[in-house]
C-alpha cells in the first residue's frame, strides 16, 4: 500500500513538473514578438517591403541593417515605391552610390520611437542630411511622407512605415547613364558612338571620370568629307587624337565654360572658348545644347567636328 502511494506521488510530481515545464515553454513562446527579428528580417516578413529589401541588397546595406544598430528606419512600402517613376528606380539600381545615399536617407541612428519622433522638429539621417518632422491633424509627416504604421519593433531598432519614398535634397537627380550611354540614348550621336568604339575610347568615357565632352552630332559629322572619316577610321591613333580633342577632364558646366578662354583636352592640346552673341563657341564650333548631364560628367552638343 505504501509502495502504491509512493508510485502515485511520483506520477503526480512528474505530471506537475511536465505541466509546469509546458506552461513555462508556452509563456516563453507567447512572450516572443516581432522584435526577435532584425530590421531586414522584419521588413521581409511583413511582405510589403519587397522593393525596399531588393534595393537594400543591391546597395550592400543588408548586413549593416541586420547586425548593426540600433537604427530607426522610415520604410517606404511597395506601394510607395510604385509612385516613383520606373526610370528613376532603374537609375538608382544602376548607380550604387546614389542608391545607397537615398536608402541611408531613410535611416536614423538610435531607436527613435513614435513618442520621441513627435517631440522633434528634425532628425539627422545616416546619409548626412536631416529629415523634417511635422505633426498635422494627429498624423506624423517625415519630409512630407506620412507615417502610416509607427513602432514596428525589431531586435536592432524600430521601423516606421511611410507612404512615400524620401529623396535627399543634396543629390536628387544623379543621372542613370554614363556619357556614352547618354549619347547613344539621345539618338543623334551614332557616328560619334561608332568612332569611340573603333578608337577604343568607349570604355574610358564610361569610366568614373568626370569628363566634359563637346559632342558633334551626326549632322556635324555629315559635314566632314567621307574620305576624311574613312581615313580616320583606318588610323586608330589619329582617330583617338581627334576624339580626345573633344574631351576635357573634369565636369565643366556651360556657366563655367563661359568664364574660360581655353580648356585643355585629353588630347593634350587646348580648345579656345569664346562667347559671341550669347552663344558659346568652342574651337570654332557652336554649342547648340549645353549641360546634358551624365553620371560621370557632362555633354555639350556642338555643330561641328573639332580637328586638332
Amino acid at each position: 500500500m505504501k509502495r502504491t502511494r509512493t508510485t502515485i506521488a511520483l506520477l503526480a510530481a512528474a505530471a506537475l513538473a511536465a505541466a509546469t515545464l509546458g506552461a513555462s515553454a508556452a509563456a516563453s513562446t507567447a512572450s516572443r514578438s516581432e522584435g526577435d527579428q532584425n530590421i531586414v528580417q522584419t521588413a521581409v516578413a511583413a511582405g510589403n517591403f519587397t522593393t525596399l529589401a531588393s534595393l537594400l541588397t543591391k546597395a550592400g546595406l543588408v548586413d549593416t541593417l541586420s547586425s548593426g544598430g540600433p537604427f530607426t528606419v522610415f520604410a517606404p512600402t511597395d506601394a510607395a515605391f510604385a509612385k516613383v517613376p520606373k526610370a528613376t528606380l532603374d537609375a538608382l539600381a544602376e548607380n550604387p552610390a546614389q542608391l545607397k545615399s537615398v536608402l541611408l536617407y531613410h535611416v536614423v541612428p538610435g531607436r527613435v520611437t513614435a513618442a520621441n519622433v513627435v517631440k522633434l522638429d528634425s532628425v539627422k539621417t545616416l546619409e548626412g542630411g536631416s529629415l523634417a518632422i511635422k505633426v498635422r491633424d494627429g498624423s506624423v509627416f517625415v519630409d512630407g511622407a506620412k507615417v502610416t504604421t509607427p513602432d514596428v519593433t525589431a531586435s536592432n531598432g524600430v521601423i516606421h512605415v511611410i507612404d512615400s519614398v524620401l529623396i535627399p535634397k543634396a543629390a536628387p537627380a544623379a543621372p542613370a547613364k554614363n556619357i556614352v550611354q547618354t549619347a547613344i540614348a539621345a539618338g543623334q550621336f551614332k557616328t560619334l558612338a561608332s568612332l569611340l568604339q573603333k578608337a577604343g575610347l568607349a570604355g574610358t568615357l564610361q569610366g568614373e571620370g568626370p569628363f566634359t565632352v563637346f559632342a558633334p552630332t551626326d549632322a556635324a559629322f555629315a559635314k566632314v568629307p567621307k574620305a576624311t572619316l574613312a581615313a580616320l577610321a583606318k588610323n586608330k591613333a589619329e582617330l583617338r587624337a581627334v576624339l580626345l580633342y573633344h574631351v576635357v577632364k573634369g565636369k565643366v558646366t556651360a556657366a563655367q565654360a563661359m568664364k574660360l578662354r581655353s580648356a585643355k583636352t585629353l588630347n593634350g592640346k587646348s580648345l579656345t572658348i569664346r562667347v559671341n552673341g550669347g552663344k558659346v563657341l568652342v574651337g570654332g564650333a557652336t554649342v547648340t545644347k549645353a549641360d546634358v548631364t551624365a553620371s560621370n560628367g557632362v555633354i555639350h552638343v556642338i555643330n561641328k567636328v573639332l580637328i586638332p
